[in-house]
């Protein structure tokens, strides 16, 4: 039987009870954009994060879009992130006029190089946004320190690391503000697209709250030209019955990657590695092999499933082209893009199948 990369299914029957009743409950109301469920779910992940506030929007993009306009980032200003990243990271910059200024990776962890930080500030900084890849928070002291140095907001783009701890401390209530994507197949996904803004400064939080509903801040009253940025009602329902999930099924994860890793250990890949700082959630379980596209193709003429991400750098896509970097800008960047490969790893995965995509990877190269 195939293996898939996630299984919705599965975990949607565990669930169906309490999100039916809750579906029923918005068709009786007909109250289905934001409402008492976002409401109820925005509190809750609130909480969750360690933060005062979180603000329900209609992805995770939009998300990183209005915390960068909350801020006040727009034309002339410069926002740096990482080169080893989802395009949406960079277009959010780009959607406020801004220009995204990139930096490297990390060999090993495949985050944010925060020792290659100053050199890239300049006069035109006016924010920072480390991206928690894969499911593992950056290394955010130093960070912390180079931007109260320097009086610039940090912006965690957090949307594959929810719940994910940084020396004890949620990801989420590391910076000035940290943005989640709850995309279907993310550790706490939604039934559709939706995302959060979540924030300890009351001022930023009621912007983005203006901004993501048409710039109102009551009922046709718009201080500001704002976005129709709102969650679904349904999406907040599905995600507040999901969160009291999330840690069980991170620490299922996080049994599955070690299990991967004391199974491939032994084989010439380069294994995931979760810093002495972090606990890794694992979104992903991603290995690096110089022979990346021939073991994708192997598993999946096996019926596994595997994912790439990203092929392609985001300073070479074309839709970045004017961003002025080359080939060999950010060189980890790009041998990564060529290298990482995501095996199936979700929090119902058998034991059966963790062990026979090993014995796939591992014919795999032992014939090669």
């Amino acid at each position: 039987m195939m293996i898939p990369p996630v299984d919705l299914g599965t975990q949607y029957r565990g669930l169906k009870t309490h999100i039916d009743a809750a579906f029923q409950d918005i068709l009786n109301s007909g109250t289905f954009i934001l409402g008492p469920h976002v409401a109820a779910f925005e509190k809750a992940f609130a909480s969750y994060c360690s933060v005062d506030h979180a603000i329900g929007v209609n992805s995770g993009t939009s998300a990183l879009h209005l915390a960068l306009l909350g801020l006040g980032i727009g034309p002339g200003h410069e926002v740096i992130t990482c080169a080893h990243t989802f395009i949406a990271t960079v277009e959010a910059i780009a959607y406020t006029g801004a220009k995204a200024v990139l930096v490297d990776a990390t060999p090993d962890t495949c985050e944010m190089d925060v020792t290659r930080i100053e050199a890239a500030i300049t006069p035109n900084t006016r924010a920072i946004i480390p991206v928690h890849l894969y499911g593992q928070p950056v290394d955010m002291d130093p960070l912390v320190e180079i931007a109260r140095a320097r009086n610039l907001p940090i912006i965690e783009d957090a949307a594959q690391a929810h719940g994910s701890t940084y020396k004890g401390r949620k990801v989420g209530s590391l910076g000035t503000a940290a943005c989640f994507s709850f995309y279907p197949t993310k550790n706490l996904g939604a039934y559709g697209e939706a995302g959060a803004v979540v924030t300890n400064d009351p001022e930023l939080a009621e912007r983005i709250r203006c901004l993501r509903s048409h710039g109102e801040r009551a009922r046709y009253h718009h201080d500001l030209v704002g976005y129709n940025y709102r969650m679904s009602a349904f999406q907040g329902a599905v995600l507040n019955i999901k969160l009291p999930y999330l840690d069980e099924w991170n620490t299922q994860r996080r049994h599955h990657a070690e299990a991967f890793t004391k199974l491939l250990a032994d084989l010439p890949l380069t294994l995931p590695v979760e810093a002495p700082y972090a606990q890794h959630v694992y979104h992903l379980y991603v290995v690096q092999s110089d022979q990346r596209d021939a073991l994708y193709d192997a598993l999946r003429a096996s019926q596994i499933i595997a994912g790439i991400h990203y092929p392609i750098p985001v300073h070479l896509a074309p839709a970045f082209a004017d961003l002025g970097y080359e080939p060999g800008s950010f060189p980890v960047a790009e041998r990564l893009a060529k290298e990482v490969l995501s095996l199936p790893l979700y929090p119902e995965m058998s034991m059966e199948q963790i062990e026979r995509t090993v014995v796939v990877v591992r014919g795999f190269l032992e014939a090669h």
